[in-house]
């Protein structure tokens, strides 16, 4: 897609009907059924038109800077679900560019973040499937989360505490941002509040968080899961031990 000349908004509009041009049925059709698209299926009525996620990223990279927040809302509430990804990824570049530079202060340009996050969350259950949630969550909240005071972590607590299970979802994916910064109890309070979850995407989003706790340290998942394990879905502790050689993880599979 070519950029303006005239410093115009590029807006919602041209970039649906650009995209809608790099339409691909015979993906369109892989990406449905994959979503789980079908009546009674997580993904019931979403809408593909079969553009990979590269293309995508290579759409926001040339059109960054030049989509204003109005457009962006336009854009997350599209049918196409790669449009609404579009449009979550401009947030993400416009989070990333706001990030403390070196020797920066990290409360310097707190607010702007904020002013992202709280576009996001309010915006939130438009990213309707896990690949919307997962690619833009630890990006936006995450990244706000890291640099800011502990006792922002409440936002995490308000999503775990939602109806939505994509709001569910974010307020849990969203702490691979600070496992990554070996920071580990957020994550461990939002399992607390998720663990009697009943959807499978909540306990495979769960399970994958411990397994990276458990990548950075061993000794803090391995004491968790002894104190939880009874209460854990199946599947999320399947997830957190998939590092594990495969006695250790008979052992814990087969515990009573």
């Amino acid at each position: 897609m070519t950029t303006n000349n005239d410093a115009r908004p590029i807006t919602a509009d041209e970039i649906e009907k650009y995209m809608l041009s790099m339409r691909d049925d015979a993906q369109r059709q892989v990406l449905m059924r994959f979503f789980r698209t079908a009546p009674g299926q997580y993904g019931e009525g979403d809408e593909f038109l079969g553009i990979k996620v590269p293309q995508t990223r290579a759409l926001v990279k040339s059109i960054r800077g030049e989509v204003s927040p109005e457009e962006i809302e336009h854009l997350l509430y599209s049918k196409w679900h790669e449009v609404r990804l579009c449009g979550f990824l401009l947030l993400v570049d416009e989070m990333k560019a706001l990030l403390p530079r070196r020797r920066e202060p990290v409360s310097e340009r707190h607010a702007a973040r904020r002013t992202i996050v709280d576009f996001y969350l309010k915006h939130a259950r438009q990213a309707n499937n896990w690949d919307l949630v997962d690619l833009s969550c630890e990006y936006i909240v995450g990244e706000y989360l890291l640099y800011s005071p502990a006792d922002e972590t409440d936002i995490l607590h308000r999503l775990a505490d939602s109806d939505n299970l994509w709001e569910q979802r974010i307020a849990i994916v969203s702490t691979l941002t600070l496992i990554r910064h070996n920071i580990f109890a957020p994550t461990l309070e939002i399992i607390e509040k998720l663990k009697s979850h009943p959807h499978d995407l909540i306990h495979k989003a769960m399970g994958w968080m411990l397994r990276e706790i458990g990548k950075r340290d061993e000794y803090t998942l391995t004491a968790y899961l002894e104190a939880n394990y009874r209460q854990l879905p199946r599947t999320t502790l399947r997830y957190a031990i998939e590092r594990f050689p495969a006695p250790v993880r008979h052992s814990w599979l087969t515990r009573k």
